[in-house]
């Protein structure tokens, strides 16, 4: 299920380093969490939607990913991020 065009737009600007970034490690993962929360709620009230389920194991991966990659680059900005997202780490 894709985020609401507002929604998004909200998370961009709250995780955006400049005025026109939109592709950074930490504007992707603040999506991507956004994302996971939302599809982890439709599952709670549908309990066998299973592709569902199957995306959402595919994007905690993909944010999961990114993650690493940013703990190695950066770390300041890795652990920053883990507090304002209160995901673990």
């Amino acid at each position: 299920m894709a985020l609401k065009k507002d929604t998004k737009t909200k998370v961009i600007k709250k995780f955006q380093r400049g005025g026109t970034d939109t592709g950074s490690c930490d504007v992707q993962i603040a999506l991507l969490t956004e994302r996971i929360n939302s599809l982890s709620d439709h599952l709670k009230v549908h309990k066998k939607d299973f592709h569902s389920r199957r995306g959402l194991l595919q994007l905690v991966s993909k944010r999961r990913k990114l993650l690493n990659y940013l703990k190695t680059k950066q770390y300041t900005v890795y652990t920053s991020l883990v507090e304002k997202l209160k995901i673990k780490g």
